[in-house]
């Protein structure tokens, strides 16, 4: 062979070699990903969104549930008239009020820069416009312009529960995701799980019509069966916001439960916000009072510290009271009574009648700070109630080994602990359900088409005896009876309950014009129906809770007692 074919023939070969390699390379190594791309030219997937699951009452009717709305859209190479006319025209069904000219000119600027965008075959104009809308933009038979089907979370009841339900929002991706409340702990429950479509295209990008695409279903989210009970939360509800008015205060919570089985029948909190408005409201609304809220809970408190101490057996109802004739000094301290009023050899009885500061010094001291943090704790004072709310704080409670005796003196009558609302109401439904404690639930059944799942109520350990707990209640009804507030009594409604008027800590110390006052109680007493609490911030007619709290519990719970049938004595 001579040096030429020789040389031809190794150029052959390393093109041939070459060629080898590319084939291996583009066919083997790249093949899928070139398949891929090649699918992508002619095939589109789009997600199928889920229908989001409905929030609904113990009567089942809706709290929360998903409306159909529509996408307003321009086929812009179909449109026929101007689009400076076309934006004037679409403008004021998109704005909320069609007389502020400052927001018109706005939303016709907004239009005429989509409707006139270079390059673009199809433009979203208006997410969400409900069907009124859609109908009244139809009836101008506008070519070019369709309506896509969408969804939208909507609120039956406007603000009711707000704090409670929580709210659909937008993730960082613009998917609808829930917050807060009853929306945010079971988001993933009530989501779903999104479907595809898989369609061909032509070479205009558009789906082949005549072409059938292949699909995967969305499966829509479950739905919350809760123990919301419409009238009383309504009733909850509407009282709560009169009270406000009527004692001038800042703000305000209401808890309804049932202690037997720990079901929260209505939960209320106010200022409050619309959750399907709620780009319209400051973060501050979104949270809810009611188990994010950490207060000092004043003589209510007392009721948990009195409990325990008859519970270890230190004292008994009939227990005097030997430093009861005046006030008690504590390291540098000077604890009075609240009102400066002293019964000397008061029983156990009187102290909680009178609200008795030095009383509670003296049952405090009998218990110890060891035995009283132990029996807090087993209240559930410390710790999350486990409340299917997303949102739930837990303030702390002083470590064991850090209590001093101020820090047991004070903490006898409520000062210098911090709980949540719920925390507090599930700590006297231990009371109310003779000892028992069971963890507050807001849903009572997840449903589904075909089947539903009871939520079974999370019963926990004894916190204490039935006898101790009878004994605690026959004094929270003397001083539901006898107490400062017996004025705003019902007589005859069995009602066990107590006051309590606390200062707010601003600064290093108490704000003597600043309380929150709250009423605590629950009826019948002997078969009991709801626990009810009621706390006021900063009520401006009457620091007091025996003047605000206590005959705004008394006028919810006269609605109550109808609805629970709860027939009066004698």
């Amino acid at each position: 062979m001579t040096l030429r074919l020789k040389i031809i023939f190794y150029l052959f070969l390393i093109a041939f070699l070459t060629l080898l390699v590319r084939l291996f390379y583009w066919q083997i190594l790249k093949g899928k990903e070139l398949s891929i791309q090649a699918r992508s030219q002619y095939q589109s997937q789009s997600l199928v969104s889920a229908t989001r699951g409905d929030i609904l009452a113990s009567d089942a009717s809706w709290l929360a549930a998903s409306g159909e709305v529509y996408l307003v859209f321009a086929n812009l190479p179909d449109l026929k008239s101007d689009t400076e006319k076309l934006a004037e025209r679409l403008a004021p069904f998109f704005v909320e009020d069609v007389n502020d000219k400052k927001e018109l000119f706005i939303e016709i600027d907004r239009l005429n820069n989509l409707l006139d965008k270079e390059g673009a075959l199809w433009v979203p104009l208006k997410h969400r416009v409900d069907r009124v809308v859609k109908e009244e933009i139809e009836s101008l038979n506008l070519e070019g312009i369709g309506f896509e089907k969408e969804e939208k979370r909507v609120y039956p009841e406007a603000s009711m529960a707000a704090q409670l339900l929580g709210f659909v929002g937008k993730d960082e991706e613009g998917g609808d995701v829930g917050y807060f409340g009853l929306e945010g702990f079971y988001d993933i429950a009530l989501s779903g799980k999104p479907g595809y479509l898989l369609q061909e295209r032509d070479v205009g990008g558009l789906p082949i019509l005549l072409e059938r695409g292949r699909e995967a279903a969305a499966v829509k989210g479950v739905s919350l069966l809760t123990h919301i009970d419409k009238f009383v939360q309504i009733t909850l509800d509407r009282e709560l916001v009169r009270g406000l008015e009527k004692y001038e205060a800042e703000s305000g919570v209401g808890i309804v439960i049932n202690p037997k089985n720990g079901a929260v029948l209505a939960m209320s909190s106010y200022p409050s916000y619309e959750p399907d408005k709620y780009w319209k409201f400051g973060n501050e609304f979104f949270t809810n009072p009611a188990i994010s809220q950490s207060f000092e809970p004043g003589s209510i408190f007392k009721i948990l510290v009195m409990t325990s101490a008859l519970d270890a057996g230190v004292v008994r109802p009939e227990t005097k009271c030997d430093k009861c004739s005046g006030p008690i000094a504590i390291d540098k301290y000077l604890i009075e009574t609240w009102d400066q009023v002293y019964y000397p050899e008061s029983s156990m009885i009187d102290v909680i009648v009178h609200s008795d500061n030095v009383g509670m010094v003296y049952v405090a001291q009998k218990l110890g700070s060891e035995k009283l943090y132990d029996y807090l704790s087993s209240f559930g004072i410390g710790e999350k109630t486990g409340i299917d709310l997303q949102g739930e704080a837990n303030p702390v409670l002083r470590e064991k080994d850090e209590w001093g005796q101020i820090d047991l003196a004070t903490s006898a009558f409520g000062q210098g602990v911090a709980v949540s609302p719920i925390q507090m109401v599930s700590a006297v439904s231990v009371i109310a359900n003779k000892g028992l404690k069971i963890t507050p639930q807001v849903v009572d059944k997840i449903k589904e088409d075909s089947w539903e799942e009871d939520i079974k109520p999370v019963s926990g350990k004894r916190v204490i005896s039935e006898k101790a707990a009878g004994e605690m209640t026959g004094m929270m009804v003397e001083a539901a009876k006898s107490g400062e507030a017996k004025w705003a009594y019902k007589r005859g409604f069995r009602v066990a309950g107590k006051t309590g008027t606390a200062q707010i800590p601003i600064e290093g110390h108490y704000d003597e014009e600043k309380t929150i006052a709250s009423y605590i109680g629950f009826a019948p007493y002997d078969d009991p129906k709801f626990v009810m609490l009621i706390s006021l911030k900063e009520p401006k007619s009457s620091p007091w809770a025996s003047e605000t709290a206590a005959p705004l519990w008394y006028k919810i719970a006269s609605d109550l007692f109808i609805h629970f049938g709860i027939q009066p004595e004698n």
